[in-house]
This record gives structure tokens, C-alpha cells and sequence, in this order.
């Protein structure tokens, strides 16, 4: 093998992995176990019911070689409690993120435009008090990135992101 593929085959790049497992206690832990063992950090990893009863869908966002992620399918498919193991195409696939974002709103001209922004960026105020308000937005980690960029301005006092999770498109499962 030349240098140049396997400075491909080494090169550090983000890996969407959908798992389906069983929904019982413990499955969770010997999932992040199994990465933890294998040095494959994780950076996002939502997990919730899946659209069968006893069943579970954990989205893994995480960074490593095409090397590692073929171990870490090969050792998540040595695991009694997980069923199927499918490797996101960022290009065939949706993913989407929620984020809570609590701003400073001393005034009511400060309340004004960052209501403006949350409406451009098709986010919701969900809560209003005397100085803050909280926006509730989700899609894209990037659109998400946006407005709390320009809302740094004004002074987040709180930002709470569940990290992106996704989904295959229709063509692909």
C-alpha cells in the first residue's frame, strides 16, 4: 500500500453510526464501553424508542479512522443485545440537532431583535422572564452555530445542545 492511501485509511474523519438494540438496562454501557476500550471517542449519542416495542435506536457521532470504524462495527456485532448496524452516508442522510439557548433581554429593544433573529432562523421563544428569554431551535448543528453566533452579542447565559442525531433518507433503509 502507497503512503497516500494509507494516510486515507489513517485520516481522522466524523462517522454517523445508527445502531438498533435491545431497550433494557445496560445496553448503553456496553455500547460506550466497547468505544471507550477501542480509544474511539464519542462526541454525540442520542438514544430513544425505536418504531418497535423492546427495541432501541442509539445515533453515534464520533471521529476515527475507516480502520477503527470497521472494528468498532465488527465488535458492536459481537454484542447479544444489538441487532443491526448501519453506518450513516452523510450524503444520504438527515441529520438534525435541538438546542435551548437562554439570552439576555435587558430591554425591550434588545428583546425585540433577538426575538427577530430566533424568527429567522425559524426558532420558538418558549420561556420569557424579566431579563432573558429562551429560544428553542433545532436543525442543522451548522444553522444552530449560526444563531448562536450572532447571538453571542447580546449574552447567552445559557446554552443546552442534545447533539446532533440522524436518519437515512428513503432510499437507504
Amino acid at each position: 500500500m502507497d503512503s497516500k492511501n494509507e494516510n486515507q485509511e489513517n485520516e481522522l474523519k466524523s462517522h454517523v453510526i445508527s445502531i438498533l438494540v435491545e431497550n433494557k438496562p445496560g445496553v448503553l454501557q456496553n455500547v460506550s464501553s466497547l468505544f471507550t476500550r477501542r480509544s474511539f471517542n464519542i462526541e454525540s449519542i442520542t438514544v430513544g424508542e425505536s418504531e418497535t416495542e423492546g427495541l432501541a435506536v442509539m445515533v453515534i457521532i464520533s471521529k476515527g479512522s475507516e480502520k477503527s470504524l470497521e472494528q468498532i462495527t465488527k465488535q458492536l456485532n459481537k454484542l447479544i443485545d444489538v441487532i443491526k448496524i448501519v453506518s450513516l452516508d452523510p450524503n444520504n442522510s438527515v441529520k438534525r440537532e435541538l438546542a435551548l439557548i437562554k439570552v439576555k433581554t435587558d430591554n425591550e429593544q434588545t428583546r425585540s431583535e433577538v426575538i427577530q433573529y430566533a424568527n429567522i432562523f425559524r426558532g420558538k421563544i418558549i420561556d420569557l422572564g424579566k431579563s432573558t428569554l429562551t429560544i428553542e431551535i433545532t436543525g442543522d448543528p451548522n444553522k444552530i452555530n449560526a444563531l448562536i453566533s450572532l447571538l453571542k452579542n447580546f449574552g447567552i447565559k445559557r446554552i443546552v445542545r442534545t447533539g446532533p442525531t440522524a436518519i437515512a433518507r428513503e432510499s437507504h433503509l
